[in-house]
């Protein structure tokens, strides 16, 4: 029964993380082309604007769907179907006051914010583009957390999928377009960033009319659950919306903090690059190449701990509501050694491979734009690493039921982070102080975050086989997997002919190494998602 519940969860938490890299995957694809139409400058003004977008969907509806699915999770556990429900139809009606409010104040003051935060008003134009998505990602995030919380991650998964798709195919026309419009503007490269936000707003509005469609699919079976409901007691309207509010207040708290640090080190960067002479163009082009490639590609592994910090939330939510403690510790402990048996190697591949990848995805960016990159991925490729384990660590303490902890700790992070930044920018040290900045961050929610978990539920995280022998099978894995593309590029003298058959040597070389080093043993690989054909086929190679 442990096993099977546990796998459940894990197979709920990969559906979520293969989506979400698929997702990731057609974004870093997207943004290639348009990152060669618009150029490093536009992608500093499309990344400023996203910078202000995700501070306004945070503040009014990214909290929904972890709050939605936490609340409707509590409720389905005690058969309360019906209160389930209710909580739905109140968070869609907030949802939409609190989305729509909100971008109707960043489409009027989209000007005020570019200029007065960030000294970059060229970025108001993409930014008033992007403002309606906010309204239709409100209405998303609820629909998205009632079927998180029912346990389901299909709907939020197919539609982050479907969303994208649009998203990359109208980023590219759009940008391509317009900056063919306006090719004699000196607004330009403003316009070819607007064209790309144009895409995510295409983007979210399919994603709505998805979700939109599987709920209606799905409202016969969710009609019959609240016709057999006979526990469920009536909850006033003002109640719910009382409950919603104080749910999602705290972890709107907490993911403003987290996403600040982003706006608060292009606010700092742009101030201080602009006091040492830098012009608006030169400091875009760095942050563009700093948020554009770097952080680009270092936030796809991330993804996988955020999709399994998703299924966690209701599923430690259900198993607290039976008192069960000894489930709890079991999800925490099965979450984090999946989630750094992935992102470890992650972070290895990106550090060792970074000037492979950048030639390879950026060529047409120019050599000073890919070297550049590749050296802020080989200094921050263990942010990886660091953001994975403070956003498991984070669901953790949402999940049983802690919420304001996270706000705590993830300012404590923001203060230090603050003073490391401006204490690197006034030493001349340039976009290095983000990447500094970005490491540290989440380092220091980690540590909080697991001293605190330690003590709540009496958890101890084991080292040696969750980080120390992936590390170690990794770094093996890098070595043999470099030596081994470096032999291809003598012989066939094509970048991408050689990183290929390099990747592919590098993933069979770390899981033989994992299981080799007995960083994982057959039941944990039992608990995985296929575990059972996996098991098999190590079996017959003779490795298990």
């Amino acid at each position: 029964m442990g096993r099977t519940k546990k796998n459940n969860f894990l197979v709920q938490g990969s559906i979520l993380a293969a989506a979400s890299i698929i997702s990731r995957l057609i974004g870093l694809i997207y943004r290639i082309p348009m990152t060669n139409i618009i150029g490093d400058e536009g992608i500093g003004y499309y990344n400023v604007a996203y910078s202000i977008y995700n501070i306004a969907l945070i503040l009014s509806s990214y909290s929904l769907p972890l709050a939605v699915s936490r609340l409707v999770a509590a409720k389905c556990v005690k058969k309360e179907y019906k209160n389930s429900h209710r909580l739905f139809k109140g968070a869609l009606i907030f949802g939409m006051i609190s989305g729509f409010i909100m971008a109707v104040i960043i489409f009027a003051g989209a000007g005020f914010f570019a200029e007065t935060f960030f000294a970059s008003p060229k970025s108001a134009l993409p930014l008033r583009v992007l403002s309606p998505t906010i309204f239709l990602c409100a209405v998303m995030g609820v629909i998205r957390g009632y079927f998180q919380g029912k346990n389901t991650m299909i709907p939020t998964s197919v539609s982050q999928i479907v969303e994208q798709i649009v998203n990359a195919i109208v980023s590219v026309v759009a940008a391509g377009s317009l900056m063919a419009a306006h090719s004699a503007s000196a607004d330009i490269a403003s316009y070819g960033a607007a064209g790309g936000t144009l895409g995510t707003t295409c983007g979210a509005a399919a994603g709505f009319l998805f979700l939109l469609l599987v709920y209606f699919i799905n409202r016969p079976l969710i009609l019959r659950q609240m016709r057999r409901d006979t526990v469920s007691q009536e909850e006033a309207p003002f109640d719910i919306f009382k409950l919603i509010f104080f749910t999602s207040f705290p972890i709107v708290l907490s993911q403003t903090v987290y996403q600040i640090s982003g706006i608060v080190d292009n606010g700092l960067f742009g101030k201080i690059m602009a006091s040492k002479g830098y012009t608006e163009e030169a400091r875009n082009v760095l942050l563009g190449i700093y948020s554009g490639k770097y952080l680009l590609l270092s936030n796809v592994p991330v993804a996988i701990a955020s999709a399994l910090g998703a299924s966690m939330v209701p599923a430690i939510v259900m198993a607290m509501g039976r008192n069960d403690g000894s489930e709890v510790r079991d999800k925490i402990k099965a979450t984090i050694k999946f989630n750094m048996i992935i992102a470890i190697p992650c972070a290895v591949g990106l550090a060792v491979f970074a000037p492979q990848i950048m030639q390879l995805l950026f060529s047409s960016a120019g050599y000073e734009s890919t070297r550049l990159a590749s050296k802020l991925m080989v200094i921050g490729a263990l942010a990886v690493v660091f953001y994975a384990l403070s956003t498991i660590s984070n669901a953790v303490l949402q999940g049983i039921g802690k919420m304001n902890i996270p706000v705590i700790h993830s300012a404590v992070a923001l203060a230090v982070h603050i003073v490391v930044v401006v204490f690197m920018l006034l030493g001349n040290c340039g976009i290095y102080s983000l990447v500094a900045g970005n490491l540290i961050f989440p380092f220091i929610v980690c540590v909080l975050n697991w001293i605190t978990i330690g003590r709540l539920v009496e958890y101890r995280q084991e080292v040696y086989r969750t980080f120390i022998l992936p590390f170690l099978s990794a770094g093996i894995m890098g070595f043999i997997s470099i030596l081994f593309y470096g032999l291809l590029f003598k012989i066939s003298k094509s970048n991408a002919r050689s990183f290929l058959p390099a990747m592919l040597l590098a993933v069979i070389i770390y899981f033989a190494g994992l299981v080799v080093l007995k960083a994982v043993n057959e039941e944990e690989l039992m608990e995985m998602p296929k575990g059972a054909k996996l098991v098999r086929l190590l079996k017959k190679v003779r490795l298990l």
